[in-house]
């Protein structure tokens, strides 16, 4: 009990001071007089930032409104918000699109973690139990968490205030930071964490010594950054700034070193099952965050699940998005391929990514964890994780930066790797057309429904730089979303991005 009230306490406080910072005027409703004073502290106030974290990602379903709605890819029967949202029409007034333009729950991830790192050294201070090697592996995994927040706010909104300190009580309006900036902290920050942060926890490892917080391994495999997940995200911030031999060099580490990370080798053959890949948590799920259905962490809201099941799969009968039969058939053109194919008929002979594949609403079910692995339709309660990386992921992403680099042997060893594993023959440019955009569509496939989609045409396009209608709205800054009207109103200093003013 005292834990779950020092979680509560650390959460209440974060939110007060992210309002402040960046939405309102507001004083503390908590006092710290009796924070930061021991390790239960410490433990509570870290997993507070990871709990802020998976909420900025879940709330709203951000992450793959932001990732896979925007995308347009996938058709949408009813909802007009996703409507707006997949035609770029980032403007129109609904309720949800007005909350996914604030950046308000990512500034409380920033500012749990600026408080943590300032305050921290408080608890090595009071209690002899928390060690150094404790504090270390703890401020790594802070910087990691705020470093993250900043790149997946710059990939959402260009230029954002930088903000390293709480400033409690003396905070000024702060105006956007040069994205450039921004992204050159977020890669020192992430750097800092990687040499800090060990391989596994609670199992040996020389950079985190014993159990960590007295929990075994089990407690924490797949739950926590690690030395991979943070060379993860360099992979990715150096791959959306273009730098791709860094981005082939980041990706490297992480393949490299998948056995000390106990990744296995290309070990996501299961995405389907309800008990498989996005159930619970595994340390396969590089940076992954978990709805534990036994620890009561499932929800009928904030999951892919909740926008695209529907009947036969659960008891729901239109889809809020769904993939149409040409475009499914348009992306999974190999008869071979085990996420799914159809014979010449428009058959489908494997139904692992959809359900009802004649039926009026295709039902994309890759991701359908309902309750704690059961399958009854006449229940929407859903736990599965919110996988932001994974092996496949920096395979094809280290394919993507040789083949941009003109490595392309290595680029194609990489992505056969992949195509074999889902069934597929060797890529032949023949066959499969341009390296690059074989990589790309490799990419739609196999992490389809995990948040990359849009993010990854912007890539490409950015590579293809032709006269397309995508390729323009790059080039004017369009891919970005506006800034929601009312954090602007409480910022003077703030502007609105250009190409939405």
């Amino acid at each position: 009990m005292k834990r779950i009230l020092i979680i509560l306490i650390v959460l209440s406080q974060v939110f007060v001071s992210c309002k402040k910072m960046l939405d309102i005027n507001s004083t503390r409703l908590v006092s710290e007089e009796n924070m930061w004073l021991s390790m239960e502290d410490s433990r509570a106030a870290l997993m507070g930032i990871y709990g802020l974290t998976k909420s900025a990602l879940n709330d709203n379903n951000a992450h793959w409104i932001y990732g896979d709605v925007r995308s347009g890819e996938f058709s949408v029967p009813i909802r007009q918000d996703l409507k707006a949202i997949a035609k770029h029409d980032l403007n129109a007034s609904f309720g949800v699109m007005n909350d996914l333009k604030s950046w308000r729950r990512w500034y409380a991830v920033v500012n749990a973690a600026n408080i943590f790192l300032e305050r921290i050294q408080e608890v090595k201070d009071n209690d002899q139990r928390y060690t150094n090697n404790n504090m270390v592996v703890d401020i790594a995994q802070a910087r990691f968490l705020r470093a993250f927040a900043y790149f997946y706010m710059v990939r959402i909104w260009g230029d954002v205030p930088l903000i390293v300190a709480s400033k409690e009580g003396t905070f000024d309006d702060q105006p956007r930071e040069d994205q450039s900036k921004v992204m050159a902290f977020v890669e020192q920050e992430l750097q800092k964490a990687a040499n800090d942060l060990p391989f596994l926890y609670s199992s040996n490892d020389p950079q985190q010594q014993g159990n960590y917080y007295n929990e075994y391994n089990s407690r924490w495999n797949g739950a926590l950054a690690r030395k991979t997940t943070a060379y993860a995200i360099l992979a990715h911030v150096a791959a959306w700034q273009s730098n791709y031999p860094d981005a082939a060099a980041y990706a490297k580490f992480v393949i490299d070193n998948q056995q000390k990370g106990s990744l296995g080798l290309i070990p996501t053959n299961n995405l389907t099952d309800p008990n498989g890949f996005f159930y619970d948590k595994n340390p396969n799920q590089l940076l992954g965050f978990g709805h534990i259905y036994n620890h009561v962490e499932g929800s009928f809201t904030g999951h892919i699940e909740e926008l695209t099941l529907a009947s036969p799969v659960v008891n729901k009968s239109i889809p809020d998005m769904y993939m149409s039969k040409d475009k499914i058939l348009s992306i999974f053109n190999e008869s071979t391929d085990e996420r799914f194919s159809a014979d010449t008929l428009g058959n489908p002979v494997t139904e692992v990514y959809f359900k009802n594949f004649n039926g009026q609403y295709p039902i994309f079910s890759k991701v359908k964890c309902i309750m704690g692995g059961v399958t009854d339709p006449t229940f929407r309660f859903y736990s599965s994780a919110t996988v932001f990386t994974r092996l496949e992921d920096m395979y094809l992403l280290r394919a993507e930066a040789l083949a941009v680099i003109g490595e392309q042997a290595g680029a194609i060893d990489l992505l056969n790797s992949i195509r074999e594993r889902r069934g597929l023959t060797n890529y032949s440019a023949a066959k499969n057309g341009e390296l690059i955009d074989a990589i790309f569509q490799e990419r739609n496939r196999e992490l389809m429904g995990e948040g990359h989609r849009w993010y990854d045409m912007v890539r490409q396009y950015k590579i293809k730089n032709d006269n397309s209608d995508l390729s323009k709205l790059i080039r004017s800054k369009g891919h970005y979303w506006p800034i929601s009207p009312q954090v602007l109103t409480q910022n003077k200093l703030l502007t609105q991005n250009e190409y939405w003013k």
